[in-house]
């Protein structure tokens, strides 16, 4: 009978088998390469949801929880004054108290963005120098630490320092995920799929934030929403030393050295795109601190109608997201024109804001802008990754360090200039500004037009540097790119002979005489 599966010991016999079996599979599915680059993904997609939903999560709560801290310091001060008199008014705030507490809260909000802002030329050319695993696993780390300070931290000081570091965690862990997605997908339509999916987790997380927040912080307290965010987080840490190894002994002898981020701020093409995204997504940095008092204002709205002010345009974002990557994937060469057409519909929509009279008008501009903001994002990320692979050297990590100071430009001002312009200029000038910015900066995505057409350069200072070619190796290889494009044969890296024998020095003289910049594929 022992033998038997029903008996105790043939149910922990077969229990291990089955075990042994599953463990085995997933073992061969993290070696194989196909499916390990998309466990990758969901790693990375996981870390980028996180980072959003810590940077939205406290929208609902801090506020709250910094005006109660204020009102209690506020009732003790009183109470120390005047032992004897205790008619003082815990409910409310004075105005003066009130307008130190939005500044307050403002820079709280900027502190990530502005030292992310400050971190990412560091940190970019850190994962060019050592890889995009270290980093994301360095990036996932400091998360889970910002994430427990906020959960334990009880006072403005505590809170301000965890939101300034994770903004660290994020020009960690966000460039390095970016970048290692466009490293493990190197065709470009499963490029634009994969960077697709990744926007689709930021703006989840973005979006569903605030309400998942708000909710458990009526219900349960300050801490469970952070303690839950922190076990993901704990929880993707562990993926990443399991399936991509950050510290094994593998050796990096053949990874390229990438291009230094001041050159590639410099080039023109990387720069308009990164103007591009700075400049899309500052109708939703500037509208998601001022909005709220808008609407509270204006339209008179509940509390739960200004919690979910966002939640519908997820849908819309989505969408944004599935339409450009089919489309690129079919009209490739477009992508410029996709970018162009998202800003003038971001313009639209946030120049409609302040026309909208009720909550149910409002939810359409808002999903428009959203919409608009997936067009961008999702046909300039892989563009600037294509870039970096025909101009430049195939790591991505500098680039997409540059992207990442691109929203924290946004990001940063928002908290602290938007309601500064609300008070001076008004919410109706602040939304006509944004959209009008948005449609005059359409046109510049024109200079994009031909970057399909490039080809990778086999000179560096040939593409890049607008020089002639110098020495004897740059004017045969350019001797062998106008070869090929006369259609001759080569045969290795020997250079096509004529009849007469080919003279490299009679080549040096006459190419030098002959090129007065470089010439481009």
């Amino acid at each position: 009978m022992d033998g038997e599966g029903g008996s105790p010991g043939g149910l922990v016999k077969s229990a291990a088998i089955k075990l042994s079996e599953r463990t085995k599979k997933l073992g061969n599915a993290i070696n194989d390469p196909c499916q390990q680059r998309r466990i990758i993904l969901v790693i990375v997609c996981v870390a980028l949801l996180l980072d959003n939903m810590l940077y939205m999560v406290i929208v609902p709560i801090i506020p709250d929880y910094l005006a109660e801290l204020e009102r209690e310091q506020s009732a003790h001060v009183h109470l120390v004054i005047h032992p004897n008199n205790s008619s003082f008014n815990s409910t409310s705030l004075d105005k003066s108290t009130k307008n130190n507490l939005d500044v307050q809260i403002g820079v709280l909000f900027a502190s990530k963005a502005i030292l992310q802002l400050l971190v990412n030329p560091l940190t970019g050319t850190f994962i060019d120098r050592v890889g995009y695993d270290i980093p994301l696993f360095i990036g996932l780390t400091i998360m889970f630490l910002s994430t427990c300070i906020f959960a334990f931290g009880e006072n403005y000081a505590t809170l301000f320092a965890a939101r300034s570091l994770q903004g660290l965690g994020s020009a960690f862990a966000d460039t390095a995920g970016i970048a290692m997605i466009a490293d493990k997908y190197t065709e470009e339509a499963e490029r634009s799929r994969a960077l697709g999916i990744a926007l689709a987790f930021i703006s989840f997380g973005s979006l569903v934030a605030p309400p998942f927040g708000g909710v458990l912080y009526e219900f349960v307290g300050k801490k469970v929403p952070f303690i839950v965010l922190a076990c993901i987080c704990l929880v993707d840490g562990f993926l990443v030393l399991i399936v991509i190894k950050p510290f094994s002994s593998r050796t990096r002898e053949n990874m390229p050295v990438g291009t230094p981020i001041y050159r590639l701020m410099i080039d023109p093409y990387i720069a308009v795109v990164a103007g591009a995204l700075t400049v899309c997504n500052i109708p939703l940095a500037f509208l998601e601190p001022t909005i709220a008092n808008w609407m509270e204002t204006t339209m008179h709205s509940s509390q739960w109608e200004m919690g979910l002010t966002w939640l519908p345009a997820f849908f819309p974002h989505v969408l944004g997201v599935y339409i450009t990557v089919k489309l690129a994937s079919k009209h490739p060469h477009l992508q410029w024109f996709y970018g162009a057409l998202g800003m003038v519909i971001i313009g639209a929509s946030s120049c409609t804001v302040p026309a909208c009279k009720t909550f149910g008008q409002l939810i359409a501009p808002l999903c428009g802008i959203c919409f608009g903001i997936a067009l961008v994002d999702t046909a300039l990320l892989p563009t600037l990754a294509f870039l970096v692979d025909v101009r430049h050297v195939s790591v991505y990590g500098s680039v997409y360090a540059i992207a990442d100071i691109s929203y924290s430009v946004a990001y940063a001002m928002g908290p602290i200039v938007a309601g500064q312009i609300v008070h001076t200029a008004g919410f109706v000038q602040l939304n006509l500004g944004m959209g009008l910015v948005n449609v005059l900066y359409a046109p510049a995505l024109l200079l994009l037009r031909n970057v399909c057409q490039m080809k990778p350069s086999y000179s560096e200072r040939d593409n890049l540097l607008e020089e002639a070619p110098q020495g004897l190796y740059d004017t045969i290889k350019m001797e062998e790119r106008r070869a090929k494009k006369k259609g001759y044969s080569t045969s290795g890296n020997s250079l096509p002979v004529d009849e007469n024998g080919f003279d490299p020095f009679r080549a040096q003289r006459s190419m030098s005489e002959e090129s007065s910049g470089p010439e481009y594929t």
